[in-house]
């Protein structure tokens, strides 16, 4: 039998943690590519002897991201987990936060040591790999040049290591195709690219000018970041997409746009005016290796809305709202009222409604008493905008770097303030552990999007004369829109829900020619209900926990 201290350094630091722990993650790692499949981890953890009951939580744990794969991070987190488990502690996150990872000794693999010894004597140019790898290793992005091939060959199923893997193989062969002849991306959405698959979470912030909503990614974040201003006019006048990068910087809106390795090329559609007053400000941090925030100009109110935009706002932050995982609409105790601009970006927030949650922000400047009448009047604000019997969440505190005002807020005050922030500090962790179903909650929402898309432009052209009159079908058919919409809902029998707004869609259609719009291809459609009944059913059933 094998043990760890065969395999282990006399020193055991960090860095000797990370050296070992990359030569088994590479032994373990067949195909290479920096992931560790289900199938890949069966092999490997079996030589942990433990249960099949603690491996199943042990992957629960490491892959809680719920991606199908381990990568490299994820991998040492599963090696520390089995550790704890052999010395006969709970397997946990709390066990896991708790412990002296320091000088934590790797586990016992039975067996281990052989085939290291016998991949080395096999592959000289073992030792280059693990120099090549000393860098944290690439999780294979392979998948990204799946986008640029111009071939119409299928893509290998043994290409697909991951979740979003499967994905991109399902939109490139189903769902692109439907999209490109029924023009989606000039109605409703421009056409995926690989970064908009693999980026990370995104958290989006609306409210008027001086809400907070600069302050409060400074308080997450516990510093500022390049290009941030902060004052009581409107200061924030573009929109700043916060993220991870090697150093500070900004980046200017028409630069991102053309980046391929970043998800914001669909932004080029709302032209030069907004790219103008858009920007990427990156900066290295831990929070932002795992999220990204956008922070937005304040809404306009009261006189200020005379002054027009030189771009569509609600249009992008429709565009953002889709693409993000969370919306945070911010409030303050003296800004309850919303604006007819206002009343249009939330507005133009349907069809996200799991995404957003209420921040009543500054709420220390107001006493109990009148902190009970602003939530009130807030309520009462936002339901006769938001149209749901739900009721919104709302979260109430000072989310800045300030002591709350006690005086104000009083001891209940301080107790809610506290307990409200740690509500949405957990909610704003559970981001990324969402981020992957969320992925495929918004794919499923696209393809029934999309075709019920390719129904309406085929009836269209269905509708229209073969000769003479097309002018004036077309106007009819404009007009009888609606009509059209119940027409095709009734005689395809799709859901009235998948079906976009009627008076959007006739402004968009008004520009086309209905004569030149394609006719249904029912193999193409069958497609993507295949796609949605099999395929990504399949793929997550391939990707689950290895040990359920």
């Amino acid at each position: 039998m094998a043990s760890s201290a065969d395999s282990s350094p006399t020193r055991w630091g960090p860095k000797e943690q990370r050296s070992l722990y990359l030569r088994w993650f590479y032994l373990a790692d067949d195909d290479g590519d920096g992931r560790l499949t289900g199938r890949d981890a069966l092999k490997f953890f079996a030589m942990s002897n433990l249960s099949r009951d603690d491996l199943k939580q042990v992957w629960a744990i490491a892959d809680s991201k719920r991606q199908g794969y381990l990568g490299f991070s994820e991998f040492m987190t599963a090696m520390q987990l089995v550790s704890l488990a052999q010395a006969g502690q709970e397997i946990s996150q709390d066990t896991l936060a708790h412990a002296d990872l320091g000088s934590l000794q790797p586990p016992t693999m039975e067996g281990l040591d052989k085939k290291l010894k016998k991949k080395s004597s096999g592959n000289k140019s073992g030792s280059d790999i693990v120099g090549m790898c000393s860098y944290h290793p690439i999780e294979s992005p392979m998948s990204a040049n799946w986008f640029n091939s111009k071939s119409g060959k299928k893509i290998a199923l043994k290409s697909v290591t991951s979740i979003i893997d499967g994905l991109k193989k399902s939109y490139i062969e189903k769902l692109r195709p439907l999209e490109k002849t029924y023009q989606y991306n000039d109605f409703v959405s421009p056409l995926l690219t690989s970064s908009d698959f693999d980026a990370k979470p995104m958290v989006m912030l609306l409210g008027q000018y001086s809400t907070g909503k600069t302050t409060f990614i400074k308080h997450l974040l516990k510093t500022s970041y390049p290009g941030a201003h902060i004052g009581p006019e409107p200061t924030t006048d573009r929109f700043v997409v916060i993220t991870s990068g090697p150093d500070e910087r900004c980046i200017p809106g028409n630069t991102i746009a053309v980046q391929a390795d970043m998800p914001y090329s669909g932004l080029s559609s709302f032209g030069t005016a907004f790219l103008s007053k858009f920007e990427c400000s990156q900066m290295p941090h831990p929070l932002l290796d795992h999220i990204s925030f956008v922070d937005t100009p304040g809404v306009l109110s009261g006189e200020k809305q005379r002054t027009q935009r030189s771009y569509d706002f609600t249009g992008v932050t429709s565009w953002f709202a889709a693409k993000c995982d969370l919306i945070l609409l911010l409030f303050d105790p003296h800004k309850l009222d919303i604006s007819d601009e206002f009343k249009r970006v939330i507005m133009s927030l349907r069809g996200h409604d799991d995404k957003i949650r209420i921040v009543l922000n500054k709420a220390d400047q107001v006493d109990a008493q009148q902190l009970m009448r602003v939530y009130g009047a807030l309520l009462w604000s936002l339901g006769k905008v938001l149209n749901t019997p739900e009721v919104m969440r709302v979260y109430i505190g000072s989310f800045n770097d300030k002591p709350i005002r006690e005086t104000a807020a009083g001891p209940l005050g301080m107790e809610l303030f506290e307990r409200e922030q740690e509500d949405l500090m957990s909610d704003l962790n559970d981001i990324p552990k969402k981020a992957c179903d969320r992925r495929i909650n918004e794919f499923v929402k696209r393809a029934r999007s999309a075709k019920v898309h390719a129904h309406i432009i085929s009836h269209l052209k269905k509708e229209m004369p073969a000769l003479m009159g097309k002018a004036k079908a077309q106007l009819k058919l404009l007009e009888t829109l609606d009509e059209q919409f119940a027409k095709v809902q009734k005689e395809m029998h799709l859901p009235a829900g998948d079906f976009p707004s009627v008076d959007e869609y006739r402004e968009t259609l008004s520009a086309y020619n209905f004569d030149r719009f394609e006719r249904l291809r029912p193999k193409m459609v069958q497609g993507v209900d295949d796609m949605l009944a099999y395929d990504i059913p399949g793929l997550l059933k391939q990707f689950r926990n290895p040990y359920q």
